[in-house]
């Protein structure tokens, strides 16, 4: 334990997700001991940032103006709505440059344990923007855990039947450079599910 405003910084700090106690005093000693680190720059962008954005009033991305970059992009395809859980993963399916359609963040995961249910999540919203026929495939790329796997089970059995959708999951398996032995059974159901013919 440290006195005053530096426990109260290691005390901030350690607030943030995925940043424990060593890593908060970690981050808060690096802050005091360089002084090179702006911490003027490091607390304006923090303020900026609070004040500046929101989420798109479409898809639930991340966003400076009322839609977001790819709801606003006319080349994207509108017949096409990747179901994901945070923005994060927007920004993970766009690095591969695979996917070329429409986003809907649902802000989250089913999860009973921590609380969350559907009425949490941004499903009506997705149910409205299917409401006039125009999108023809939503692909749900939830995270393969139990959260999950339950958003991603919800959703197919609610959408199941639209007349004229198709509801995909994003294929799971085996990642590349891993070991068998390694894999837990789970992701090894699922490579045998997914498996497809090479001759």
């Amino acid at each position: 334990m440290y006195e005053g405003v530096i426990q109260d910084l290691i005390d901030e700090l350690g607030r943030l997700p995925g940043i424990g106690p060593k890593s908060a005093q970690r981050i808060a000693f690096h802050i005091l001991q360089t002084e090179s680190f702006d911490v003027t720059k490091l607390a304006e962008t923090l303020l900026i940032v609070r004040d500046k954005v929101r989420f798109c009033e479409i898809c639930g991305n991340v966003s400076e103006q009322e839609r977001c970059s790819i709801c606003r992009d006319p080349r994207r395809d509108q017949r096409l709505i990747c179901v994901v859980e945070e923005a994060k993963d927007v920004v993970a399916i766009e690095r591969t440059r695979e996917f070329r359609g429409l986003y809907h963040v649902l802000g989250g995961a089913i999860s009973p344990i921590d609380g969350v249910g559907p009425d949490d999540l941004r499903i009506r919203q997705l149910v409205q923007r299917l409401a006039d026929g125009a999108v023809e495939e939503v692909i749900i790329a939830t995270d393969p855990n139990l959260e999950g796997e339950a958003t991603a089970t919800y959703l197919s059995r609610l959408l199941a039947g639209t007349p004229g959708l198709k509801v995909s999951r994003l294929a799971s398996g085996l990642p590349v450079g891993g070991d068998l032995e390694y894999a837990d059974e789970v992701t090894l159901g699922r490579a045998f599910e997914g498996r497809r013919l090479v001759v």
